[in-house]
């Protein structure tokens, strides 16, 4: 579904990305895993068409997507909700939802009507249809987080980028987050998630891929990173001086 090969980014004279491969397949949920600073936010970024790569292909659905604008790559299939959440502070929550249906968007075979997909996002996060006529501005973090995802959900995307949806919100608030990536992801969406914190990569994920400093050093089931010392090292932002973060494990059948 999405495919990325040999990823270079550079930022103001910075090499962020430095040659990173990765694949998401249709149904999927993939983790990418890494602590601040070490690429995730770019990775995405740049898929969306945020960022402009030094070299390297990115396809979807077997589609070069390079080159393109975020618009155009939103309406192949891919919706995105970023770290900062942002939603729009004078428009309600309703508002912002149904944002996405107000445009019109190729058709793609089987996609639900406007209705649908609005109705479908609340039966994600059910605890906003209490506050569909609230402003934008009064939400806490964690609910201006399930709007943002919600209104990513409601462009019916084949595959769901989502940028460290749990990160920073209270303990309390969390389980709805994982409650709705599940539902999502059991309503036929892949979803692609980023996050800095190993433990907060949901149960069911299928594979996660850790990044540092640019390059990706693991690729496999969660269950063989979570017993890695190394890569434990990492996403807890423990690492030795001299660790260089330059080692690779890759596991048998998920290889770059």
């Amino acid at each position: 579904m999405l495919s990325l090969r040999d990823l270079v980014v550079d930022i103001e004279g910075s090499r962020v990305l430095r040659g990173i491969s990765l694949e998401v397949n249709a149904g999927e949920i993939i983790c990418l895993v890494g602590r601040n600073g070490a690429g995730k936010t770019t990775t995405f970024r740049t898929i969306m068409g945020f960022r402009k790569p030094r070299s390297g292909t990115i396809a979807f659905e077997g589609r070069d997507i390079m080159g393109r604008r975020p618009y155009q790559i939103a309406r192949l299939g891919l919706g995105f909700s970023p770290e900062e959440s942002e939603v729009f502070g004078e428009l309600t929550v309703a508002e912002n939802i149904a944002m996405p249906t107000w445009l019109p968007t190729a058709t793609r075979d089987g996609e639900r009507t406007a209705a649908e997909r609005i109705a479908r996002a609340y039966q994600v996060f059910p605890k906003l249809e209490r506050y569909r006529d609230r402003g934008g501005q009064a939400l806490s973090g964690g609910e201006r987080k399930m709007v943002s995802i919600a209104r990513a959900l409601a462009l019916d995307p084949k595959l769901l980028l989502l940028d460290e949806p749990t990160e920073g919100l209270s303990p309390t608030i969390v389980p709805s987050i994982v409650e709705g990536l599940a539902a999502i992801r059991a309503d036929g969406h892949a979803i692609f998630l980023a996050e800095s914190n190993i433990h907060h990569v949901p149960d069911f994920a299928d594979r996660l891929y850790v990044i540092e400093r640019g390059e990706i050093i693991f690729a496999g089931k969660p269950e063989l990173a979570r017993r890695d010392p190394a890569v434990a090292r990492i996403v807890s932002g423990t690492m030795e001086p001299g660790d260089g973060g330059r080692w690779t494990s890759i596991e048998p059948g998920h290889g770059l």
